[in-house]
């Protein structure tokens, strides 16, 4: 098989409806669109939010309103007690954490939180830290460090 061979499947691709080419074609002179009237006419017809003159349901429930931010980080928790069987010294970054399974990517952003203690030394790289889980991995000997948003 080549390239120039290549064909979709019988079926999957369906040609658009030419309308308003003459009598015999079957869409034609008014295309469908009836006779006359606001919905017969070019950028005819009212918007998705018009219903009929009834208030309409965005204005009905004011209090569903509001916007998601596109922006919004959401970061990956990892406790200090999932850290806890690690050896001394190890480097805690998203390589070992996707390794063990703690995060999906190794692109996530992940959050240290404090629950649970550390008893050795280790040096955390996160894109955050806790004020509590900060202060108990210094307090353990080890180092923090904070990595950059990708």
């Amino acid at each position: 098989m080549k390239l120039h061979d290549l064909r979709p499947d019988p079926g999957s691709r369906k040609k658009r409806k030419r309308v308003g080419r003459g009598i015999s074609a079957g869409q034609g002179k008014t295309a469908g669109r009836g006779t006359k009237g606001q919905n017969a006419r070019s950028g005819g017809g009212k918007g998705v939010y018009f219903e009929g003159g009834q208030l309409p349901l965005a204005r009905r429930l004011p209090y569903k309103r509001g916007f998601t931010n596109i922006r919004k980080v959401y970061y990956n928790p990892v406790n200090l007690r999932d850290l806890e069987g690690l050896e001394a010294n190890t480097e805690v970054g998203p390589e070992l954490l996707v390794a063990t399974g703690f995060i999906k990517k190794i692109t996530d952003p992940v959050v240290v939180l404090g629950e649970g203690q550390v008893s050795v030394p280790l040096a955390v790289k996160a894109h955050r830290f806790s004020a509590s889980a900060k202060e108990k991995i210094e307090t353990a000997g080890g180092s923090v460090e904070v990595l950059p948003l990708a």
